[in-house]
């Protein structure tokens, strides 16, 4: 087996390990209302929840560096690469946990961390739904789907030059996917079937590169948030 298949089962496996624990603090969590224990419980989903779409990425990236430090060019760990994507989530975990606790101070969240007001919850369900058909969203996301198209614009060399790439990949990814990320407000932060259909969501959009995907998710939203103005009023 040579040197690129190794390193690619090595990093195929580390991330799903990776995964798994996310996925593990996840399903034994418990309901946290101190910042701390909040940005730890969003830090957990969200690598949970974006580190499977940005395998792909990962991958493709560890390949590509691979063939460059076969033409003498030094290589530099695929982690790095991945840490820059997790920097931009993990930063959005910090501002996630910020906005629920200034929500559940406001007496604005359920026991199970979902928006109180119905309306309120259909207009997040609304606004999402219309952000699929936007430019910001398609730019985002096709960036999201090219691996290949991506690195070739965006390489940088070096440690630091990686840690970059890295962190614009991980913006891309949080321009496309944010929204998703807001409606876990809509049916409880710590919803599972919710966690699970969103992460389904990001998967499917980024992996199958089908524009009609993007645009029935939306209209799947926003069919949602008419239903909950509708059953209010």
């Amino acid at each position: 087996m040579d040197k690129i298949k190794q390193e690619q089962i090595l990093i195929f496996l580390s991330l799903v390990a990776i995964i798994s624990i996310a996925w593990f603090s996840i399903l034994n969590g418990m309901m946290h209302f101190s910042f701390a224990a909040a940005a730890a419980m969003w830090a957990a989903m969200m690598v949970a929840m974006m580190l499977p779409s940005a395998m792909p990425m990962i991958m493709v990236f560890s390949a590509v560096n691979r063939k460059r430090a076969d033409r003498s060019t030094a290589i530099v760990p695929s982690w790095i690469f991945a840490t820059g994507y997790l920097i931009v989530w993990l930063s959005f975990s910090l501002l996630a946990a910020g906005t629920q606790i200034v929500l559940h101070s406001l007496a604005l969240l359920t026991p199970e961390l979902a928006i109180v007001n119905p309306v309120i919850s259909g207009a997040v369900l609304v606004a999402a739904g219309i952000y699929q058909f936007t430019r910001v969203k398609n730019v985002c996301l096709k960036n999201c789907q090219t691996p290949m198209d991506f690195l070739a614009v965006n390489w940088r060399e070096g440690r630091l030059g990686a840690l970059l790439t890295g962190i614009k990949h991980g913006i891309y990814c949080l321009g496309c996917c944010w929204f998703l990320m807001v409606l876990l407000f809509v049916a409880g932060v710590m919803n599972i079937l919710w966690i699970a259909v969103i992460t389904g969501f990001v998967l499917v959009e980024k992996l199958v590169p089908i524009q009609w995907i993007r645009h029935a998710i939306g209209l799947l939203l926003i069919s949602l948030g008419i239903f909950l103005f509708i059953r209010a009023f």
